[in-house]
């Protein structure tokens, strides 16, 4: 097919228009537009659920990653009626009062017609909405891991095991995704009885316990001089107008890389130094 030349595909009982399938948008590896639409599909029975409810927010590289991108949390102008969606004033917006209607990813047409823009990344906050279109409390906490200079994935796996451990022995199991990118993000699911704020709180006083009892491993606050090699340990994301990436998307970098669900296996083996922890190409997601 050649570049910009368009097909209509039958998706999930819609009618798709597909373009520039063979257009390439990560050129360190050559990946095409036709393979990141096909990745998509193929986790879509996955990354289904982990949209489902969420407001979502996209990064979009219509040129591909050596291009211009933009954040884009409106639906797109041209938006098929058929598109989900949902209307949110205040909640969520760092200025309370901002008005955006985002669109929902409720099944393969809609991921199909929004990755077609060239959607890499698929961000979403730690909150869902009810049917009535209704922000709910958030329904899992979030603990992103980032590595300072001089440290890495392995340093991840070590402080995730001490995030596990800490959240364990108060009742909330979490699990480990590599975020595509350089860390690592850990996630627990909340039963809805705590607010944003209060979610927020708790995860900061982890993240400062933390700090205190391993202060050559962990830092709590985002002061960048301070960071050599250590984790930040941003609990900052559980605020309700901050988004993570969701587990399953791409990654606009220069690999094409996912935000890749692990086992605890592989954080234990790679925080004790037996195996090397890496993040995970698109084509290795099983």
């Amino acid at each position: 097919m050649a570049t910009g030349e368009v097909q209509s595909v039958h998706v999930a009982g819609r009618t798709l228009r597909v373009s520039s399938l063979d257009k390439v948008l990560y050129p360190a590896t050559g990946t095409t537009k036709g393979e990141v639409l096909n990745y998509y599909v193929q986790v879509a029975d996955r990354l289904l659920p982990e949209l489902a409810g969420r407001p979502v927010t996209r990064i979009r590289w219509p040129h591909g990653v050596g291009g211009e991108s933009f954040f884009e949390k409106n639906v797109p102008s041209g938006v098929p009626d058929w598109l989900p969606r949902v209307t949110i004033t205040g909640h969520g917006s760092r200025s309370g009062r901002a008005t955006v209607t985002y669109p929902l990813v409720t099944d393969l047409a809609a991921l199909v017609y929004l990755v077609n823009l060239g959607s890499l990344e698929l961000h979403v906050p730690q909150w869902r909405v009810d049917e009535a279109g209704a922000p709910q409390p958030p329904d899992r906490l979030v603990i992103d891991l980032d590595p300072g200079p001089g440290a890495g994935l392995t340093e991840c796996a070590r402080v995730a095991l001490l995030v596990q451990q800490r959240l364990s022995s108060v009742g909330l199991e979490c699990r480990p995704v590599t975020s595509g990118s350089k860390g690592m993000q850990l996630y627990a699911e909340l039963d809805g009885a705590r607010s944003s704020d209060e979610v927020s709180a708790v995860t900061k006083a982890l993240a400062q316990q933390l700090t205190e009892q391993h202060p050559d491993l962990v830092l709590w606050q985002m002061t960048k001089a301070k960071r050599s090699g250590k984790i930040f340990l941003d609990w900052s994301q559980n605020n309700a107008a901050k988004t993570t990436i969701c587990p399953l998307s791409m990654r606009g970098r220069e690999q094409p890389n996912v935000a890749a669900p692990r086992s605890w296996q592989e954080i234990e083996e790679a925080a004790a130094g037996a195996a090397d922890l890496r993040q995970v190409p698109f084509h290795d997601v099983e």
